[in-house]
């Protein structure tokens, strides 16, 4: 095993923003931004190019980061809904393993966490400004920035923590989720620069699917007051609407971003600073990707490259070469197995997830996966009207199959939409700009995905 490999076991800081496409950073090329702080994570450790959400969503995707669960074991399947109290998960595990462990920030799971030793967590989504936070003790409001105040109460736990014991810490930021409201040092931060549009902001979505027509995730058209800060000019529409709002969006975005940077450098000054960072894990993570004006897009949710594809940044300097890049497949329901085997741990048999602990030495077993499964279950709910589905993506393709009608309790919907399918080449259409189901050029790799698909189900045992 890789952890038994080293004199001790690591410590663990997992550190996990909220919404933080990875091509809002600039160690993975984003031509609209500079993260030189997370970028430490990547040339001092380990950039995975192919880490994958199970269901891009908030409250299901830390459900299964926590159980190595997709959403129809763990019970998490929306936003709705919360984590079983009682059921044992990573934090549990760690702490029997003799970890000291720790979850601050948002936790977004409806019940108080279980597992830890000590929580500071944020009532639901929690506020940018002058935040609440509850403990055992109770909930009591900060003063400050909440980017500030989480990285604040992170520091002042590992300052405190038992030397003898190894720690497993989660930071978990608010930012820069919706509705992005920066640090008041950064608010005029790109006042008078222009952020570079994607290339497809303006594209007509009447040439896509239903799925995507129905969906309320429009720059612009979709956008509140409370998100761009400013009431919409009288009579602009259209793609003049777009291009204004894209560049309110987008800014306040990556002032966000800018405040999780410089708090990711905070941490890792003082494991620096203490002689921690030899023997320290560091993650850096988000908890899906997101649409900055993909597709003429915000929000997540949907099966598309955008969205499924998570951050996923790691540094060990005992174990893992600096500077190297992987692009195996993983997901986020094996970054419990990882971290259990890292502290010298069996992954538990609930677990669906797999330990990558073998890609951070450099070795990819011959078995591993070439293809992921992937589930949205909120049907027309959160207040996008993004249809339930589920799919399939390989190495070089992907297939998305609409079902909106009913398919078990947590499918039943009161507004049933109909089935369609969506396939995408990855490799001539990275940016998935053409649906090539029908196509009878595509035939057999078509029945190659269904097939796939099928077996995938069967495997995770999501029955209809």
């Amino acid at each position: 095993m890789f952890a038994r490999a080293q004199s001790a076991r690591p410590n663990i800081l997992y550190i996990m923003s909220d919404d933080h496409a990875s091509h809002a950073i600039s160690a993975y090329g984003s031509k609209i931004n500079e993260t030189p702080q997370i970028d430490r994570l990547a040339k001092e450790g380990m950039r995975f190019d192919n880490c994958f959400v199970t269901n891009s969503i908030c409250t299901p995707s830390r459900g299964a980061i926590l159980t190595g669960q997709y959403s129809h074991k763990n019970g998490v399947y929306t936003l709705n809904d919360s984590m079983d109290p009682k059921k044992a998960h990573l934090a549990h595990h760690m702490k029997n393993a003799g970890y000291q462990t720790a979850m601050i920030g948002k936790w977004h799971l409806v019940t108080e966490p279980q597992g830890f030793d000590y929580w500071n967590i944020l009532p639901g989504q929690g506020a940018y400004y002058d935040p609440v936070f509850i403990t055992r003790e109770g909930k009591q409001q900060h003063k400050g920035y909440c980017t500030d105040i989480i990285v604040d109460f992170t520091l002042d736990f590992l300052k405190k923590r038992d030397k003898t014991k190894p720690f497993f810490v989660m930071c978990h930021h608010k930012a820069p989720h919706r509705a992005w409201q920066p640090a008041p040092k950064y608010k005029d931060w790109l006042k008078d620069e222009n952020v570079p549009e994607p290339d497809n902001l303006y594209e007509d979505l009447t040439k896509r699917s239903q799925a995507a027509q129905r969906a309320t995730l429009r720059v612009g058209d979709d956008s509140t007051e409370t998100d761009l800060k400013t009431p919409r000019p009288e009579g602009l529409t259209g793609k003049e609407l777009r291009k204004w709002a894209y560049q309110l969006y987008i800014k306040d975005y990556l002032r966000c971003v800018r405040s999780v940077d410089d708090n990711v450098g905070r941490l890792l000054d003082y494991l620096d600073q203490e002689g921690l960072a030899q023997n320290t894990l560091v993650v850096y993570t988000s908890d899906q990707g997101f649409f900055l004006g993909d597709h003429g897009w915000y929000d997540k949710r949907f099966m598309y490259e955008e969205t499924i594809r998570m951050p996923f940044l790691i540094r060990y300097p005992k174990g893992i070469k600096k500077g190297s890049v992987n692009k195996d497949m993983v997901l986020n329901i094996d970054f419990a197995p990882t971290f259990l085997e890292l502290a010298g741990q069996k992954t538990p048999g609930e677990m669906q997830g797999r330990s990558f602990a073998s890609l951070l030495a450099g070795k990819t077993p011959k078995d591993w996966r070439k293809t992921m499964y992937y589930r949205y279950w909120m049907h027309l709910g959160g207040g996008h009207t993004v249809t339930a589905h589920y799919g399939v993506r390989s190495q070089t393709h992907k297939l998305i199959y609409y079902y909106g009608q009913a398919l078990g309790k947590k499918g039943a919907v009161d507004k049933p939409t109909p089935p369609e399918w969506e396939m995408f080449d990855l490799v001539k259409d990275p940016r998935e700009m053409k649906n090539v189901y029908g196509d009878p050029a595509y035939a057999k790799v078509t029945a190659e995905l269904k097939k796939e698909m099928e077996r995938l189900r069967a495997y995770y045992q999501d029955a209809e």
